[in-house]
């Protein structure tokens, strides 16, 4: 793991074929997360996802993902 990594723990709402729709889990909000293994997930899983803390100030935010795992709960 990247020390200057930032971690989100979330709950997939949406899967598309490159990105997911995840809602943060501490904040509550919405999250456009882009990766190519969008397809890996499903609706209503909870995943943990590494990335760089870059996120844009658009409607909803993105982030590019640098690493996504599954977990346990939300």
């Amino acid at each position: 793991m990247d020390p200057d990594s930032v971690i989100m723990v979330g709950r997939v709402l949406h899967v598309h074929r490159d990105h997911l729709l995840v809602r943060d889990c501490r904040t509550r909000q919405e999250v456009r997360v882009n990766t190519p293994r969008a397809r890996r997930f499903r609706r209503g899983e909870s995943v943990i996802i590494q990335y760089s803390g870059a996120m844009t100030m658009s409607i909803p935010p993105q982030i590019s993902a640098q690493s996504i795992m599954r977990n346990i709960r939300c």
